[in-house]
């Protein structure tokens, strides 16, 4: 099905159980320790071995040895899988580093090598055996340093600019020039990335843990130079992935690899310390941004510029890319640089992009705001657009983000903010109100699925579209019931195998909107074929109850499979409207923060988030993103660092000891509100997304009411208590 016009009226706008805030379907499996998860397959092949990574101990550099003899003899030991041994491998077109190094090292934690033994313990053991000698090179290791020195060879592409910026600038009477940093950020998901490989004969089937199965399955293919064809991927459960799963990684090409080797079904699980720098992160950014306005609040001059750093052939961290499109100004100047530097891959990471670019815009604007004495929510709204600043003749689709910010602002008691900054006491705590825009652009993908209906009446869907705790299992039942006119006990959805058809996979914030659109696209034709049988008009039949109707005649619908089950496939496919209309999702982040006024302690006592993100499929499911969202904008803010050691180019807090993320006891009261809104340009389903705009500008919003709080204003993030401390007011 091709969706090239705007969408009409549709049996999704029923309503009858799209857009109900339904329970997840997959929670009594998950609840109750049922749900299988890519380790814990012992269902799905015997005689399970186990494999261990040997990581590399530097982090640029050459093997000269590896000493491997104490390893195989040691208990248990089946094989040992190095690049010497591991036979010609080609390289994924979404990776950048190898994913089994050797004998070059291209970062710290590369895995140059697999043990494989009857038990993780053995393995374990033996992969301690394993001698590396190493002739370690010079590696870059610090953004400063690089953007200090002129950024270096992988320069960006060139800036952008709307109109004269500089002279714009110079001339607006009220000018904010300023910098901001973010650290680098691990994906720390609850869910280690982990896999099971079997081969049977020239194929292999993969049980593993990852968001995208069709990218996965082609860069496996591409990596172990075999036909796509023989390679199966199999994730119908993950446990969290935040886009740290997008790609295919090293446990899963070990773990094909060492089953080759030791010619049984081998399963390797990443390490939580092997984690942090074997697979990506969110790279560091810093952030130049100014702005200049007239006295009146209006924006006349707006710049951003970025500089982040990758491994060769990588791509910068795109923190700058929201303000092309955020705010009005005629003179605009956007830029973005790259550095290569040996430290491990940086990529994907929820939101990437506005996620950091928020968090440096969104305490820019309040900064210009107290320059101009306006408050922070007006000055926002006083530079709304309705079109896309640099392509004036592209509208928005659907924006709401004054309705937004307005309806935040009452909810959350806004008028009630004292401007003046730690004017607000009480007992020890200093207490302030904080406020940010929420963006983050939609995104579609072509999506395809497969549905059957058998003579019981129960409809099964079949795509390849991953849960990563988002409830897709949920919305795509609540769209095949909503279609076929059934109840929700007569779907059953299967997903995460690439056996089945191609699919959004889940990413970007495009998973729930494009999913849904190639099941609807799907039970089109199914409902086609449903009337056909049963001999009624397709275009004017009603599907409601477990029934197909037109007139006075009502036939059950399992009657159209009695003579064999009726199977319909197809594949939501997208014409020009992204490029007629700007497509994006609006939010109004608002806060509130007590900064303990002689230890500079944080806490965030409550939170609010105003979203205008098309029609919610499902309000609960929805709720659950948006506040999973605002608890990661917490700790970005206040808590999250990879820290790198700059000498020898790793980063050191690699696990959940050292790198802090929010617990319950950190994160306070959370509301979150949905705009009714539907955007046609987007999908039939008339949705969008908000997984990952409940994270943009979060972070900004806690840094301004830390402000408002204390006076002192951090432009270096996480906003941890020792920058703070030897700042605050002093106590009367």
């Amino acid at each position: 099905m091709k969706f090239d016009t705007p969408a009409g009226s549709n049996p999704i706008d029923q309503l009858k159980v799209i857009g109900q805030p339904l329970d997840r379907i997959d929670g009594p499996l998950k609840t109750t320790g049922r749900a299988p998860y890519a380790y814990e397959r012992h269902d799905v092949v015997s005689h399970q071995a186990y494999g261990y990574v040997i990581p590399a101990g530097i982090a640029k550099g050459r093997i000269t040895a590896m000493r491997l003899d104490a390893a195989r003899a040691a208990p248990g030991v089946l094989a040992i899988v190095t690049a010497e041994n591991a036979g010609p491998l080609g390289k994924g077109s979404k990776n950048i580093a190898k994913l089994l190094g050797g004998p070059e090292v291209d970062h710290y934690h590369q895995a140059i090598g697999l043990v494989v033994a009857e038990s993780f313990e053995q393995a374990r053991a033996a992969a301690q055996l394993v001698e590396v000698d190493y002739a370690a090179g010079e590696g870059a290791f610090d953004l400063s340093a690089a953007k200090q020195a002129g950024i270096g060879p992988s320069e960006a592409s060139p800036d952008t600019t709307v109109g004269d910026f500089a002279a714009a600038f110079a001339a607006a009477p009220v000018t904010l020039d300023a910098t901001y940093t973010t650290p680098d950020q691990s994906h720390a998901m609850m869910e280690p990335h982990a896999s099971i490989a079997a081969w049977d004969g020239d194929k292999v089937v993969v049980w593993t843990s990852n968001q995208m199965i069709a990218w996965t399955t082609e860069d496996l293919a591409k990596t172990l130079k075999m036909p796509e064809e023989k390679v199966r991927l199999i994730s119908p459960f993950i446990g969290g992935g935040f886009g740290g799963k997008l790609f295919l990684r090293a446990d899963t090409v070990l773990a094909a690899l060492g089953a080759r080797a030791a010619g049984r079904p081998v399963k390797v699980a990443l390490t939580r310390p092997v984690m942090a720098n074997n697979t990506t992160h969110r790279p560091a950014t810093i952030q130049r941004i100014r702005i200049g306005a007239e006295k009146d609040g209006r924006i006349t001059a707006i710049a951003h510029e970025g500089w982040s750093g990758n491994l060769p052939d990588g791509e910068p961290e795109n923190a700058v890319d929201q303000t092309k499109l955020l705010y009005a100004g005629a003179n605009r100047l956007i830029g973005n640089r790259l550095a290569e530097l040996d430290l491990p891959e940086g990529n994907a990471m929820r939101a990437p992009g506005e996620a950091p670019g928020l968090m440096a815009l969104e305490i820019a604007m309040d900064e210009m705001a107290e320059k101009l004495g306006m408050d922070p929510v007006e000055f926002r709204i006083r530079n709304d657009t309705q079109v896309d600043p640099e392509q004036p003749d592209r509208r928005f689709s659907q924006r709401q983000l004054v309705e937004c910010l307005r309806q935040g602002a009452q909810r959350f008691g806004w008028d009630r903010r004292d401007a003046r900054p730690a004017a607000r006491r009480e007992g020890d705590w200093l207490v302030g109100l904080g406020v940010a825009s929420g963006f983050r652009k939609n995104m579609v993908m072509k999506s395809g699925a497969r549905v059957r209906l058998d003579r019981q009446g129960v409809v099964t869907v079949e795509t390849d579209m991953t849960d990563i705790g988002t409830g897709s299992y949920t919305i795509i039942a609540q769209t095949a019931a909503e279609m076929m006119g059934v109840g929700m006990d007569k779907v059953v959805v299967r997903l995460g195998d690439s056996s089945f058809p191609v699919s959004a996979g889940s990413g970007g914030q495009w998973g729930a909107n494009s999913a849904t659109a190639g099941v609807y696209a799907a039970c089109v034709k199914l409902r086609e074929a449903v009337a056909q049988k049963v001999g009624l008009n397709s275009a004017d039949a009603a599907f409601a109850d477990g029934v197909v109707r037109l007139g006075n005649r009502s036939v059950p619908l399992g009657d159209a499979a009695a003579g064999g089950e009726l199977v319909a496939e197809d594949t939501m496919e997208y014409g020009d409207l992204g490029k007629r209309f700007q497509q994006a999702t609006f939010a109004g982040h608002f806060v509130e923060a007590a900064v303990h006024s002689m230890t500079g302690e944080v806490r965030v006592r409550r939170m609010l988030a105003v979203c205008a993100a098309g029609r919610i499929l499902n309000p609960k499911s929805a709720r659950s993103q948006v506040i999973g969202a605002m608890t990661m904008g917490l700790g970005a803010a206040l808590m999250e660092e990879l820290a790198v050691d700059k000498r020898h180019g790793f980063f050191v807090n690699h696990d959940l000891a050292g790198y802090e993320v929010p617990v319950h006891a950190d994160v306070p009261h959370q509301e979150v509100v949905f705009l009714d809104e539907t955007d046609p340009v987007s999908s039939p389903m008339k949705a969008k997304g908000v997984g990952e705009l409940g994270l943009c500008g979060v972070g900004a919003a806690i840094a301004n009411a830390v402000y408002n709080a204390t006076g002192i204003r951090v432009r270096d993030y996480p906003i941890t208590l020792d920058k703070l401390i030897d700042r605050l007011p002093q106590l009367a």
